[in-house]
């Protein structure tokens, strides 16, 4: 079943590009369709789920290097495929008629995704990696708006440099095996390298360039405010709701199990370098007047404090505190999925409407767009961590397992790291009551209630956050075996 999970979305992909005559509207038809059944075969995954790495599927593929297909699922891979299945069917609702070409590539961007956090295989998952960067880049140039073909170069420049320091780290891994071997299943079982620190310490900076940049945390994170402003709704969403999840997942799957030696010794780095990514990402969104432009940045301090939970993670300390801090991290992950694809999808109606993204436009659109005006208070309220949405749940491990750790560092780290949800709070409330609130602006007559479309694509992120919010358990019974396992793994 996973491999039809996988290949659903290209197959469609392909037979949309095989049908030159078919409409927009037929092709949004089987856009939907095709992410509909996909979701649907996501959930009989997640029904059928084990406790453990199943629906495995191993065939060779490069004898000569030892490299396979071989895809999987765990309580790591599963959240992250389920929220890549519901946040790729709602951007097929919110844009329907875009056209054939929006619809194909989208689904080829879909498999990509889905077999990247399936990926068994180093150089399986490179290939995912890369192959997800030359589809942002298109959707981006091709059906962005402003300086779009500026932001897709720089982009695809930054995040392709980054995916050669992880493929050279990926090498190292290989060449560091005994056997020589890509299987990730295998490399964490015996873990590479183990004899020799220092080539361990190249490699883990190697793969964590490529993953960092991939995230993004600072200061290798220029590429996304850019990328993000001039890239449609739709593309907005995924970027951030999933392609930014790509690096700490790798960092998850990949440098903490098998390289478990150099992420203790340099885990104050990755500490540190959570923290100022979290606090940064925070201070800058505070100062923008550009909305994507804000809700990017605060992008970049939420993956901040997934870092920072890692970081915690692989410090001396209580166990136990650690399994919470990468819960936290696993969770988060699914959380800013959910609510800032919702936070695009909604500043997306900004610039359909009006053509600007210019906060000081707008005004008291809540008078005359009042289910507009609520959504967006609900995304930002879980965005900021207000109990009751999922935000509250995923950053309330990530401090508590933080802060937890039985280390002075740890615990200092955590307690910088807290005032950066203020300021996330802040900056949405400013937000709030500078476009929905107050005297009307310019553009606010332009700024009409949301379509079925999109409140149709919008309520169900916003209610599967309120659901974790509420009541957490379906999700984190399958995360919290996958934390210990890492936790174990890398305290070995």
């Amino acid at each position: 079943m996973l491999n039809l999970v996988i290949f659903l979305p290209l197959a469609a992909s392909l037979l949309l590009l095989a049908l030159p005559r078919l409409g927009a509207r037929a092709a949004g038809v089987l856009w939907i369709a095709t992410t509909a059944l996909d979701l649907l075969l996501v959930l009989g995954l997640w029904a059928t789920h084990d406790g453990g790495m199943d629906h495995q599927t191993r065939l060779r593929w490069i004898p000569s290097v030892n490299a396979s297909y071989h895809v999987g699922v765990d309580g790591l891979s599963l959240p992250l495929l389920a929220l890549t299945a519901l946040l790729f069917l709602v951007c097929a609702v919110y844009s329907p008629g875009r056209g054939r070409g929006f619809a194909a590539l989208f689904l080829f961007l879909q498999s990509v995704c889905l077999g990247l956090f399936s990926a068994l295989d180093l150089l399986l998952f490179f290939v995912f990696f890369d192959l997800s960067i030359v589809g942002m880049y298109f959707v981006i140039a091709g059906w962005g708006h402003g300086d779009r073909l500026r932001s897709a170069l720089k982009f695809f420049l930054y995040t392709f440099l980054g995916s050669l320091a992880l493929l050279l780290g990926f090498i190292g891994l290989y060449l560091g095996a005994e056997p020589h071997t890509f299987d990730i299943v295998e490399l964490t079982a015996e873990p590479p390298l183990a004899d020799s620190p220092g080539a361990a310490a190249l490699v883990l900076l190697a793969v964590g360039i490529g993953l960092a940049v991939k995230t993004p945390t600072v200061p290798v994170h220029t590429w996304l405010p850019p990328a993000h402003t001039d890239a449609p709704a739709a593309g907005s969403a995924i970027l951030a709701g999933i392609l930014l999840k790509m690096g700490v997942y790798g960092m998850l799957r990949i440098a903490m199990p098998m390289l478990p030696d150099a992420w203790r010794r340099y885990a104050g780095v990755i500490l540190v370098i959570g923290l100022v990514s979290a606090v940064y990402g925070a201070l800058v969104a505070l100062a923008q007047e550009n909305v994507k432009r804000m809700i990017a940045y605060t992008s970049v301090s939420h993956m901040g404090y997934i870092v920072l939970g890692l970081g915690a993670a692989g410090m001396a300390g209580n166990a136990a505190a650690h399994r919470l801090a990468v819960s936290g991290g696993i969770t988060q992950m699914v959380s800013h999925g959910l609510l800032t694809g919702a936070l695009f999808l909604l500043a997306g109606v900004f610039h359909d409407r009006a053509g600007t993204y210019d906060m000081g436009r707008y005004g008291g659109i809540a008078r005359g767009a009042p289910v507009f005006a609520a959504l967006t208070a609900i995304a930002a309220f879980g965005s900021f961590g207000l109990p009751g949405l999922s935000g509250f749940i995923a950053e309330f491990q990530i401090f508590t397992g933080t802060i937890g750790a039985d280390g002075a560092a740890t615990a200092v780290a955590g307690a910088l790291a807290l005032p950066g949800v203020l300021l996330t709070a802040a900056l949405f409330l400013r937000m709030l009551h500078r476009t929905m609130l107050g005297g009307p602006g310019p553009d606010t007559g332009g700024i009409t209630d949301l379509r079925a479309a999109e409140t149709t694509a919008i309520v169900p992120l916003l209610a599967l956050s309120l659901l974790i919010g509420v009541a957490p358990r379906f999700l984190l019974d399958v995360i919290e075996p996958a934390s210990a396992a890492i936790v174990s793994l890398v305290s070995r």
